[in-house]
């Protein structure tokens, strides 16, 4: 019987409990489910590595695949990573059990798809450029794992994310990691703590990967895409925070630079857009090794 699945005597009688009480259970829940990922932190790091690499590759791919709420989970982390860390889009792919129509209906019996899990994999010519990054809170969901099995015979990095040990899922991938949430307040209810734990590992997974690819200097998000007027505002605050310029400096800047940070911060250091954006391309687009030399009065 997998973990999640059990149905924990401590729970008994839960639905005759005070409101208080419930809440409490639930509270206890999420927070043995963050606890949870102390003990995976080696093989996220392990994974972060190995994506780091693969994703240097040129053309390479980033894919989020899973089936129900785990694949939701995916999906809403790989949403973000163009707004936040400037990740072409073109290079992010989503493949979920019953594709885009089980975002808005569920659809239980698709995750036990198994020929569409394949075909996803050759529709999207998926290879040794592409990394997948796969989410099943049970580890035996037959369309997660045959997609992984598929993507990994065609050559691509497989990491696999599954809240019990000894799971078909984790056994196949590249990188497992096991985030062992153990039962659930609610048996087999994993949008609750697997789900926590989940969201929570695909967020610093992310974070870290695209920390080393050079998207994050200073707790800065500075490749991010400023698509309102929210992050326009914040857009304009880091080459002021990065270099210590003054406010109208700095946006005179980014006005240059057409809005890209980085490229701001270097114009700042004196460089013009063009001079910036070669030497970031010379140093893989990370800016603290681009601005070394630079004199920070603006002048080179």
């Amino acid at each position: 019987m997998l973990k999640t699945e059990v149905a924990s005597q401590r729970y008994i009688g839960l639905d005759t409990w005070d409101d208080d009480e419930i809440l409490r259970a639930l509270w206890d829940g999420q927070m043995n489910a963050v606890a949870a990922l102390r003990p995976a932190l080696p093989a996220l790091q392990t994974a972060a590595a190995a994506l780091v690499d693969r994703l240097r590759k040129p053309a390479s791919r980033l894919v989020y695949a899973g089936a129900g709420a785990s694949g939701l989970l995916a999906i809403q982390d790989g949403m973000e990573m163009t707004p936040t860390f400037g990740w072409p889009s073109d290079r992010l792919i989503f493949l979920m059990a019953r594709g885009d129509k089980a975002r808005l209906s569920p659809d239980g019996g698709s995750e036990d798809d198994a020929d569409s899990a394949e075909w996803d994999v050759g529709n999207n010519g998926l290879g040794p450029a592409d990394a997948v990054v796969a989410v099943a809170a049970s580890g035996t969901t037959r369309y997660t794992v045959h997609l992984v099995a598929a993507a990994r015979k065609a050559g691509a990095l497989t990491l696999a994310i599954a809240n019990n040990p000894d799971t078909e899922l984790l056994k196949i991938a590249d990188c497992p990691v096991l985030l062992d949430t153990g039962p659930e307040v609610i048996a087999g209810s994993t949008r609750l703590g697997a789900g926590t734990a989940q969201k929570a590992a695909l967020g610093m997974l992310s974070t870290l990967v695209m920390v080393r690819l050079g998207h994050v200097m200073d707790g800065l998000m500075v490749s991010m895409v400023a698509t309102n007027a929210k992050l326009q505002d914040r857009a304009a605050r880091m080459p002021q925070a990065i270099t210590g310029a003054e406010e109208a400096v700095a946006r005179k800047a980014l006005e240059a630079a057409d809005g890209r940070v980085k490229t701001a911060a270097l114009i700042v250091r004196g460089l013009d857009a063009e001079e910036a954006d070669r030497r970031l391309e010379a140093t893989g687009g990370n800016l603290r090794r681009a601005m070394a030399g630079l004199d920070p009065g603006g002048s080179t």
